[in-house]
């Protein structure tokens, strides 16, 4: 009797959503609180300045310990000023597996998800989890 152990291998293109919001760096805090309200995200993605820049991202942690924390104004304070740069961007292809383990090293809880250069959605430890380890049973 044979026993198969091939799992489907599950990729962050599988689980991330493709839906997110790309921002200037320039915007302040109060117009990138605005977006995150209207389309309940939890980041948002700074666009790069030109092609030699690299993306960013900017977090409601980063607002809440950057700007909440330290007793900043939100419409005097720009998104460019609190973002994290360069954004840790996950491969549309890598098996979520592996992008939990990034997840883990480097302290994060999500990222842009790149294919071919091109950011193409957003994916969390939540997606990750919910959404992942329901697919079949890692």
């Amino acid at each position: 009797m044979s026993h198969n152990n091939e799992r489907r291998k599950i990729t962050v293109a599988d689980i991330m959503k493709d839906k997110y919001e790309l921002v200037d760096g320039m915007m302040s805090v109060s117009d990138a609180i605005a977006i995150l309200q209207n389309i309940a995200a939890k980041a948002l993605v700074v666009n790069k300045k030109d092609e030699n820049d690299e993306f960013g991202i900017i977090s409601l942690s980063d607002i809440s310990h950057k700007v909440l924390a330290s007793d900043k104004s939100v419409d005097r304070t720009q998104v460019y000023e609190i973002m994290t740069k360069p954004a840790f961007c996950i491969k549309s292809t890598m098996d979520i597996r592996y992008a939990a383990r990034m997840f883990e090293q480097f302290n994060i809880s999500r990222a842009p998800v790149m294919e071919a250069g091109c950011i193409v959605g957003m994916v969390s430890i939540t997606d990750m989890v919910l959404k992942g380890l329901t697919k079949n049973n890692l």
